[in-house]
């Protein structure tokens, strides 16, 4: 059995919201037996069942209110009770209110009639409603009225001019109220401001007439019209808003304070606030033009007292506001909700509250005032409720209630007096496991009235469980801390008391801890590849079919869900990542996990790539042949960046080509470049890492040159004699970008060397030509000069060549052979000339004709051999002859053009053997 306990209300007030077809105050309880519901309103009983407008409901007490045109006669302070024999159960006061729609009264309001620089106050005096109201000021036309220092609402809603100038002269200022939970705005009856200047006035307007000097006696002043107004006297602030000089605020912790000074005056008075005796605290916002201050959520340290001074140059006005920050009640210790006693025991019932001011204590018995009850073993001190020798009519529900002006607390005690026989509440022969070296707890929770014995037994061990590792809790339950594998076994739970005994079995088996031995390790993997992490438990056999090895990215589950877009592959503690991207960089876990126990490693995937493009190319130091370029790296992928290769691009001679410029160290951000003329130039940037060359960045703004004449002249000058009385001239021309200005052309000069001074000069565009009619294999010198429109390249330097060559003319004289041996020879010869040899000597050859063997004197086929001679020789050894042989030789010289004429023909022989 158990007495009733209030498990759902509705909140503190239900509002009847005209949006909602109906409303439910609820109202539910459990309890054994059922409990019975019943209601009060306005602290009389109220039986929803008796009324057939109203909806109940089955097994609870809550009830349903429609909504028609008996609602209104619905609106008061409910209050639920749940009852059974063992006790009454209450909620807290349920306030059902019905909000009626908000009205302006109607009326006829008269114009308000001010002298000009008086002060005004048009009073809204909004009507009541659901919070929140807001308050504004418009017109008919529904525009704002300006609000500033001079002219701003207040809390009350009332607007305020502390002094009226002729432009505040109209007859539709009008207060709204907006009443946003119940979806409703209404406005109050025009109201009219007539604003009397100096000019109106009957003797003013006399004055007007008359003199100048006389209308500036009366104390005129000229506005920056050039209109002339009589000057509105200064008057020193006063108060509107508040009255008085000192006001007294209370307010709740974790509300927020709002005061608020309006003065009127002339000029506008401005506001300043100060605390007495210390400093705003942090939480302070000055509003409304400086007329109100807030402080947020205050606390208790925010109570003081608080000065508004309104001052302008003719006075001041002073107002101190007395803030008291108070607290509803609240629970200095959470009251007992339950408590089973045995009969003949004691129990202090605490409801400790505290508030500000101090919160009144309420004891009630079953809903009644305890007062009312009488008991020669119950005692009251003032926030404790003492049972003494508890007897079975004691069991009630006690309620205690913690009121102060800001708030009531409410609490259900089910007080129940019973002896009974331990009842272990624990099912019998339960299962347990446990990773040895952990913690365990075996269950045994008995309810028991008076408390029972308990204590635990291990089959094949004598007396009850103890020990430093073995703990017993108050619900019965073992703990067994560190566990061992020799704590395996079976469990016994014996508990008993004056009424009885009972028992209960529990099985404990001890498992080897899991443990991951082979952890996964941190990796690198370029993006586009695959990374692979392993992971290897040791777990115990026991867990072979349940063991589950689980991976997680920083935080969350891998998804590798085996489909054929799934980057993620899981086996056997294997994760594989295909084709590896940035979002795959991060700690992977790898998870072993048991239904005891897990282990977990953890290892990073670092993912490299090229670096990203810089970016933010912005030039600076602008001269004539150069620029700096600078720029900003970005991500370098978990590579560091070596170096950046610039390019550039330009529009004239190959638009859309990017070539390369400068490479520099990947410790830069930005470079000097040296640039050629006439040229529009843009740059772009790529950045390089270990891993490869990244994207390049997008380019610069254009930089154009201006022209000049050209830095260089040809280079790798060729002359060529293809035939003998020619010569070629060929040279590298400059690149389109060397040109740096319009109408390149090269002036070549050439002369014979030793033999012309003066210089014969053609004018070219191209990049050859051939000089035609020269002495054959002469020496020329050559120069190439290159100019354009806005001037000449350096003086060029003189490079020699030699005109084109003729077979030579030539040959050899005084040829003679010393036969050295029988297969060695030894040839001498007088050189060709160099005027013979008319080109450039290559070298001789050397022929022989093996003619007859001595040995048969025959004939024979003539054997040739030849030697070729490169350079400069006047003699040679010719090897391999064959002995007793006669031979024919002949020598020639020769040039790059040919050979020359051969020597006149040489018979000699050869000995048998030996030397000759």
């Amino acid at each position: 059995e158990q007495p009733p306990t209030i498990t759902a209300q509705s909140e503190r007030s239900v509002v009847a919201f005209t949006f909602d077809d109906h409303f439910t105050l609820t109202c539910e309880a459990t309890g054994n037996p059922k409990p019975v519901f019943s209601w009060t309103k306005n602290g009389l009983s109220f039986n929803p069942q008796n009324d057939v407008q109203l909806k109940t409901f089955k097994n609870v007490g809550s009830f349903a209110i429609p909504k028609n045109k008996y609602l209104a006669e619905y609106q008061g302070t409910y209050r639920c009770y749940a009852s059974n024999k063992l006790g009454v159960a209450m909620s807290e006061e349920i306030h059902f209110i019905v909000p009626t729609s908000p009205k302006f009264p109607k009326e006829s309001i008269v114009p308000v009639v001010v002298k000009e620089g008086d002060p005004v106050v048009l009073k809204c005096n909004p009507p009541d409603g659901i919070p929140p109201r807001q308050l504004y000021w418009m017109t008919i036309g529904l525009e704002h009225i300006e609000q500033d220092e001079r002219v701003s609402m207040g809390l009350n809603g009332n607007l305020y001019f502390s002094n009226v100038l002729e432009k505040d002269n109209r007859r539709d200022y009008c207060c709204f109220a907006s009443f946003p939970r119940i979806r409703t705005i209404v406005q109050k009856t025009a109201m009219a401001i007539e604003v009397m200047s100096c000019m109106s006035h009957p003797l003013l307007y006399l004055l007007t007439e008359m003199s100048t000097a006389i209308f500036y006696e009366t104390n005129l002043d000229t506005n920056p019209t050039g209109q002339t107004d009589v000057a509105i006297s200064d008057r020193k602030p006063n108060l509107l808003v508040p009255s008085g000089d000192l006001s007294q605020t209370y307010l709740v912790q974790r509300q927020d304070l709002e005061i608020e000074c309006i003065a009127e005056g002339f000029p506008t008075p401005i506001i300043e606030w100060t605390k007495i005796g210390g400093k705003l605290p942090k939480r302070t916002n000055i509003k409304n033009h400086g007329k109100m201050l807030i402080i947020t959520n205050v606390t208790e340290e925010d109570s003081g007292k608080y000065k508004c001074k309104a001052k302008n140059s003719a006075g001041e006005a002073v107002h101190v506001f007395d803030i008291s920050v108070e607290e509803p009640p609240h629970w200095v210790q959470e009251p007992i909700k339950s408590k089973v006693l045995a009969i003949g025991s004691t129990v202090d019932i605490k409801c400790q509250a505290s508030g500000k001011p101090p919160p009144t204590i309420t004891w009630m018995r079953n809903g009644e005032p305890l007062q009312a009850l009488p008991s020669s073993n119950i005692r009251v001190l003032h926030d404790t409720l003492v049972l003494y020798n508890t007897q079975e009519n004691n069991s009630a529900v006690y309620q205690c209630q913690a009121s102060n002006k800001h708030g009531t607390l409410l609490n259900n005690a089910n007080i129940m007096v019973m002896n009974l026989p331990p009842l272990i509440l624990t099912q019998n022969s339960l299962k347990y496991g446990a990773v040895c070296g952990k913690s365990v707890i075996l269950d045994c929770k008995v309810f028991s009235s008076p408390p029972a014995d308990i204590h635990w037994r291990k089959e094949g061990l004598e007396g009850s469980v103890v020990g430093k590792r073995f703990f017993l809790h108050k619900n019965g339950s073992l703990q067994i801390h560190t566990t061992e594998l020799e704590d395996t076994g079976k469990y016994s739970c014996f508990v008993n008391n004056s009424e009885g005994s009972s028992s209960i079995n529990a099985n404990l088996h001890i498992k080897k801890p899991t443990k991951i031995v082979t952890p996964p390790q941190d990796i690198k993997v370029k993006r586009g590849s695959m990374a692979e992490l392993l992971c290897k438990p040791q777990y115990d056999q026991s867990f072979t079919d349940e063991l589950q090895i689980l991976w997680n990215k920083d935080g969350k589950e891998v998804d590798s869900n085996y489909t054929d877009d799934s980057r993620f592959y899981t086996d056997k503690g294997i994760l594989q990542i295909n084709n590896v991207s940035h979002t795959d960089k991060g700690m992977y876990t790898c998870i072993a996990r048991t239904s005891l126990d897990q282990d977990t490693a953890s290892a990073y995937v670092t993912v490299l790539d090229v670096p990203d493009p810089p970016v933010n190319l912005t030039l600076s130091d602008l001269r004539a042949r150069s620029v700096k370029l600078h720029w900003m790296p970005t991500e370098d992928h978990n590579s560091p960046i070596t170096e950046y290769i610039i390019e550039f691009e330009e529009k004239h001679w190959e638009p859309g080509k990017w070539r390369p410029l400068l490479r520099v160290s990947g410790q830069k951000n930005s470079a000097p470049l040296s640039l050629y003329g006439h040229i529009n130039y843009q740059f772009r940037v790529s950045a390089v890492n270990a891993i490869g060359r990244g994207h390049p960045s997008k380019p610069s703004e254009r930089y154009k040159t201006p022209p000049a004449a050209p830095d260089r002249n040809p280079e790798n000058i060729t002359i060529v004699g293809r035939s003998p009385h020619q010569m070629d001239i060929t040279w590298e021309p400059l690149n389109p970008i060397e040109h740096n200005g319009p109408s390149l052309e090269y002036k070549l000069s050439y002369r014979q060397m030793g033999v012309e001074e003066s210089w014969t000069e053609e004018i070219l565009k191209r990049h050859s030509f051939i000089v035609k009619d020269t002495p054959t294999y002469v020496p020329y010198e050559v120069k190439i000069h290159a100019y354009n429109d806005y001037g000449w390249a350096l003086e060029p330097s003189v490079v020699t060549g030699f005109s084109g060559e003729d077979l030579p003319g030539s040959a050899p004289e005084n040829v003679r052979v010393e036969v050295l041996n029988s297969t060695l020879l030894r040839v001498r010869w007088s050189p060709v000339q160099q005027a013979q040899l008319r080109g450039h000597l290559e070298g001789y050859h050397v022929h022989l004709w093996r003619t007859k063997s001595l040995l048969t004197f025959t004939e024979i086929h003539a054997e040739k051999q030849f030697l070729i001679l490169p350079g400069y020789h006047v003699d040679t050894i010719v090897p391999g002859l064959k002995p007793f042989s006669q031979y024919r030789l002949t020598v020639n010289v020769f040039n790059r053009k040919g050979n020359g004429p051969s020597s006149k023909p040489i018979t000699f022989t050869t000995p048998q053997g030996g030397k000759h």
